[in-house]
């Protein structure tokens, strides 16, 4: 966590943070294909009448706010309220975007082959993750999005092996997966330890570094941060995010973070109303995201969501957005608080 920092000016800003879509590590062939983290700056009263008009207008007896209920054919019209320009949410809250597939294949070329001597980076910058994206695109391609999943889920299990016969195993066997794609990846990705001790270093250097949980809160971290103002965050209790790994997302998002974090609680959603539109937000952008890369996406849903969709998601390709910047005119609209994260971010 930070230390104490000098004072800063304008008053505490706190914000409420929850995931949808989290499966630690394994990011292939799992339940979910998409991760979205969501921040959102909602006071507590306003959090609370937004709750309580879903719960009358869905007809739902639930005490939360769900991506399920609202994304309902019949339930439409609310939910194009929430997200929309009259809504409690535009101008106050901001998505990471996760392609699990994209973030393994990022992942993968971070880590393959071993580093030298003098170490790396548990996260690569956005040089790295263009030339992800170049290699998702061209190896999906290729082999179709289903013959390259197949090839990242090999590396998964081999970085998440339980056993070093079962990670002697997985490497063998993405050594000889990865030859198949000769002149398509970096020469150097085709050096997939086999030998005991290489693949035990893999292993080592790979575990923990692979949840998409620390990079998406390093973004939120960044966005929130460009105000100027004393920040506090608020977290849906979340196993992952240890120390250390709130300490590495606050090292990533940068110095201007560093010296306005003031701290990081975890609470239940159910305690924290703020915690549960966040968590709404996230699930329904995850949700939305999942049909794009399915290829059944709502256009009117996918413009709705555009102003919330972070530029520094792990996407391939910008998220469409509206020529005419609904996100701008909500910063606007809400005043030069609005506007001058808008404009540092």
């Amino acid at each position: 966590m930070p230390s104490a920092a000098a004072p800063l000016a304008g008053p505490l800003l706190e914000v409420a943070c929850d995931e949808s879509g989290s499966e630690g590590e394994k990011l292939v062939r799992g339940s979910t294909d998409t991760f979205a983290h969501a921040s959102v700056e909602v006071a507590p009263a306003a959090a609370v009448a937004t709750i309580e008009r879903v719960r009358v207008q869905a007809r739902s007896p639930a005490t939360e706010v769900k991506a399920g209920v609202v994304l309902r054919p019949q339930n439409r019209r609310l939910l194009e309220w929430l997200l929309g320009d009259d809504g409690p949410l535009l101008g106050h809250a901001h998505v990471h975007l996760t392609d699990k597939a994209l973030h393994l294949t990022e992942r993968m070329l971070h880590l393959l082959p071993e580093p030298e001597p003098e170490g790396e980076p548990e996260v690569a910058g956005p040089d790295a993750l263009a030339r992800a994206c170049t290699v998702h695109r061209a190896a999906s391609e290729r082999l179709g999005r289903e013959g390259w999943l197949s090839v990242l889920s090999e590396f998964n299990d081999l970085v998440r092996a339980a056993s070093p016969a079962q990670a002697a195993a997985g490497a063998s066997s993405l050594a000889c997966r990865l030859s198949g794609l000769d002149g398509l990846l970096p020469a150097g990705l085709l050096q997939v330890p086999v030998d005991p001790d290489g693949v035990l270093r893999l292993v080592a250097r790979g575990r923990g570094t692979l949840d998409p949980i620390v990079p998406a809160l390093a973004d939120a971290l960044r966005h929130w941060s460009a105000a100027g103002r004393p920040l506090w965050v608020v977290h849906d209790v979340q196993s992952a995010l240890t120390d250390a790994a709130v300490e590495r997302a606050v090292a990533r998002s940068g110095s201007v973070t560093s010296a306005v974090l003031r701290g990081v609680s975890f609470v239940d959603s159910h305690d924290d109303p703020r915690v549960q539109l966040a968590d709404f937000l996230a699930g329904a952008v995850r949700r939305i995201a999942s049909q794009v890369l399915a290829g059944e996406a709502d256009a009117g849903l996918v413009e709705l969501v555009a102003p919330y969709v972070s530029e520094r998601s792990t996407w391939l390709g910008p998220w469409l957005r509206d020529p005419g910047s609904r996100a701008g005119g909500a910063a606007r609209r809400h005043g030069s608080e609005g506007e001058s994260a808008a404009a540092r971010t």
